[in-house]
């Protein structure tokens, strides 16, 4: 794997933007600066993993994603439910990619399975390094999420990081922009060693975000090397063509994992994907849905306006028409919930939507919000950190944003759901009111 040039990253690793602090209105807390990008070195042999994560294949499958620098590294899984006890073992598939000067590493995809729900396995990648354990997620409610957006690499991304260790989850859910490579291929590296103990760990599901784009003119048009090659989602398993959107379902959950960054005109491929998608969900036994996507659909922070309304214009009724519960969006760099919402009005059978986008990353908060507030608009603040969603049962559900205040985390937003197939008010679709309604 090309090395780095000292130099050349030396200024990345120092990159920092010098935003004013911001004080809340509603408390004495001190909106904090970006930190420094932190670029995490390898430090195992050539032959041994680096860069773990899993994810979710299927109801009892799970996918385990590895580097090595050496070519001759096997592409294989061994793991069992004992420690050092493998009893059970995969092969997978390998690939590499060029970007310029860059060559990357061995890039492992193994699936193991299947497995039992809520079993903790151990498990050893290529017959040789250190021993990496997950636990899986139950097979019912009920079932715990993190969500957070943005996440890059730096000190605030440490932060994040450990605030989300410091409690369970099931599944983390990252709505696009993870490691703000930015065509910069060896923070792709260091991201995955950033995040390997956490997503080595439990399965983190992503999406794509602006900085995963990577298009050079000519030599690179169509975008996505990277993120496709290290970060290859269940899409063929929810009917996908496209590693950009596709859909899971965990616990009788719903995931619908959207691309802001491919075609979603009516009649697109992703248009009519999400259409079957939709339509195939029995909310008898999946009674949440909920949807990820990058660029916001509704959004009272400065900035990043508009950059969503004409993927809403195209997609938000079917979402709407198949009653989705919620709506997770990153980009931009801020924390903000909505109230349940349909065409710009409030509506009690509509999704509430969650800006999400405060992660860690490089680029700092951004600090400006519209005035006057939009009542659509239920809690916005532009601080880092993550959110939590506990599928409480088939009806209710617990959603917490945690700002992230250095040494601990801060439950600042809180509001208990309700699915909205258990709701008596859409059980019989009317046309959109102006109730607000949770």
């Amino acid at each position: 794997m090309m090395k780095l040039c000292p130099n050349l990253f030396s200024l990345l690793l120092t990159i920092s933007l010098f935003p004013q602090l911001l004080k809340a209105k509603d408390d004495d807390f001190v909106r904090q600066p970006p930190r420094r990008v932190i670029f995490t070195h390898h430090d195992r042999s050539d032959s041994d993993p680096q860069q773990v994560h899993i994810s979710l294949v299927g109801k009892d499958h799970m996918k385990v994603s590895w580097v090595t620098d050496s070519k001759h590294s096997s592409s294989l899984v061994e793991y069992g439910k004992q420690s050092g006890k493998y009893n059970a073992k995969a092969n997978g598939e390998h690939t590499s990619y060029e970007y310029f000067f860059y060559s990357s590493g061995k890039i492992h995809h193994v699936t193991i399975g299947p497995l039992e729900p809520s079993t903790t396995y151990f498990y050893r990648c290529g017959a040789s390094g250190p021993e990496f354990s997950f636990k899986t997620p139950p097979s019912t409610l009920p079932l715990d999420f993190v969500v957070v957006g943005d996440l890059g690499q730096t000190e605030w991304t440490n932060s994040t990081l450990d605030h989300i260790q410091s409690i369970d989850y099931d599944v983390l859910l990252l709505p696009g922009d993870l490691s703000y490579a930015d065509t910069h291929q060896p923070l792709w590296d260091s991201f995955g060693r950033i995040v390997e103990p956490y997503a080595s760990r439990r399965p983190w599901m992503v999406t794509e975000g602006n900085h995963e784009i990577e298009i050079f003119p000519i030599i690179y048009p169509t975008g996505f090397k990277a993120y496709n090659a290290r970060w290859p989602m269940p899409y063929q398993e929810s009917g996908s063509t496209s590693n950009l959107y596709y859909s899971f379902e965990v616990a009788g959950t719903h995931v619908v994992m959207l691309g802001s960054y491919a075609e979603f005109k009516a009649g697109s491929d992703q248009y009519q994907w999400l259409q079957a998608d939709l339509a195939k969900i029995d909310r008898k036994k999946t009674p949440w849905v909920v949807a990820l996507l990058h660029a916001p659909w509704y959004n009272t922070n400065t900035a990043h306006q508009g950059e969503g309304d004409s993927m809403r214009l195209a997609m938000e009724e079917l979402l709407y028409k198949a009653q989705v519960d919620l709506v997770f969006q990153g980009h931009v760099h801020a924390y903000e919930r909505f109230t349940r919402v349909y065409n710009n009005k409030a509506d009690p059978c509509g999704p509430i939507y969650i800006t999400i986008g405060d992660g860690g990353n490089r680029e700092g908060l951004a600090l400006s919000f519209e005035k006057p507030t939009s009542p659509l608009s239920l809690f916005r603040e532009a601080s880092f950190g993550h959110g939590r969603l506990k599928m409480v049962n088939e009806t209710h559900a617990l959603w917490g944003w945690h700002r992230n205040n250095d040494s601990n985390f801060i439950v600042k937003d809180q509001v208990w759901l309700q699915s909205l197939s258990s709701s008596k008010t859409c059980s019989s679709k009317t046309s959109p009111s102006r109730k607000d309604e949770l």
